[in-house]
């Protein structure tokens, strides 16, 4: 999964890992990279902005990838679309390489050598967005996601941010990579000051 140090891409590969799948996170950045595998507990990492990104990608998931959860778009669902293996599942959480752009990619339109591969793969790709699932799941995840974090199987990182002054840059800065983990803008009295 892309942006795996993120909130939600880190908690997906810890989940994963949980339910006994392997996890390959791609992150930008040595430091994050070392997280996704010291702190996180994910089998491989990956940096997206490494020049050899696609052999190591290679390299991470030698027998190919079977569920890719999608959160970035971009480059890097390029690089992983080439690795994926027949039946593999791609549920699209998110497409934040595409959130700033002002005008159609150059280039090209990739979209039909995508869908020969949808076709030639027998993929199943499924938008989603989180709240469809709240009806039925939340009690379930509420239960199993408090265990996980109450017992350290779980971990997070929050970027904290303090002022609403700030909060416009804070947003840039999630959007950019800039961020590690949850951004947070805190606003309000400092609570430590009292």
């Amino acid at each position: 999964m892309a942006a795996a140090t993120g909130p939600v891409g880190s908690a997906v590969g810890q989940i994963a890992k949980l339910k006994g799948a392997r996890a390959v996170g791609i992150a930008g950045g040595e430091e994050k990279c070392r997280a996704l595998i010291e702190e996180f507990g994910f089998d491989a990492a990956v940096d997206h902005r490494s020049p050899t990104f696609r052999e190591d990608l290679e390299a991470a998931t030698p027998d190919g990838i079977d569920v890719y959860f999608e959160n970035v778009g971009g480059p890097v669902f390029d690089a992983v679309s080439r690795r994926l293996n027949k039946f593999a599942r791609i549920p699209v959480c998110g497409l934040v390489a595409n959130y700033n752009a002002t005008s159609a990619p150059q280039g090209p339109d990739q979209l039909p050598g995508f869908m020969g591969r949808v076709l030639s793969l027998s993929l199943t790709i499924r938008g989603f967005i989180q709240d469809e699932f709240v009806a039925e799941h939340e009690a379930d995840f509420v239960r199993e996601m408090s265990a996980w974090v109450a017992d350290g199987s779980v971990r997070y990182r929050e970027h904290v941010v303090d002022g609403l002054d700030n909060a416009p840059e804070a947003f840039r800065g999630m959007l950019s990579g800039r961020n590690f983990g949850k951004t947070v803008v805190r606003v309000g009295a400092d609570p430590t000051s009292a």
